[in-house]
């Protein structure tokens, strides 16, 4: 999620390298290398090999969801096999009378509306932003030492 946040950050200046994003995010860019494979399967970055190259993401970033991330890295969104995204998978004899799978559609509801519901474009603008502010995409205001606002 901190790789695809980075490249939300630098949406329209070109690619940035994992070399890049590794030092800025202090993780290892072997395990970017992991990430990165599956999330260009996905369809939610491209690459450019050679001088300057890199990725960028393939969808602005208020077009794609923590939920794509989550979905493209670990699969279908899943608290329990009985109740994971898309086609219902039987592999439990208890599943037609079972007393807690409710809990389990229920988590697994929350779990999804919630990831569903934040975009790339949003989680960069950061912790230190309002609802209102992360919906239009501006920065709060911050003031300086002489107490202008900007």
């Amino acid at each position: 999620m901190r790789l695809m946040v980075d490249l939300a950050r630098h949406w329209g200046e070109g690619s940035v390298s994992l070399h890049t994003i590794a030092e800025g995010e202090d993780l290892p860019e072997a395990y970017l290398e992991q990430l990165v494979a599956a999330l260009r399967k996905a369809g939610l970055v491209n690459g450019k090999r050679g001088a300057g190259g890199g990725y960028t993401l393939a969808r602005a970033p208020g077009q794609i969801t923590a939920g794509d991330v989550v979905r493209a890295l670990e699969g279908p969104i899943e608290p329990q096999i009985c109740t994971a995204e898309g086609e219902a998978v039987v592999n439990c004899i208890h599943e037609p009378d079972c007393g807690t799978r409710l809990v389990w559609l229920k988590l697994q509801t929350t779990i999804a509306k919630a990831l569903d519901g934040m975009t790339l474009a949003e989680l960069a603008l950061g912790p230190g932003t309002s609802r209102d502010q992360r919906r239009t995409g501006t920065r709060p205001l911050h003031a300086d030492a002489q107490g202008t606002r900007h």
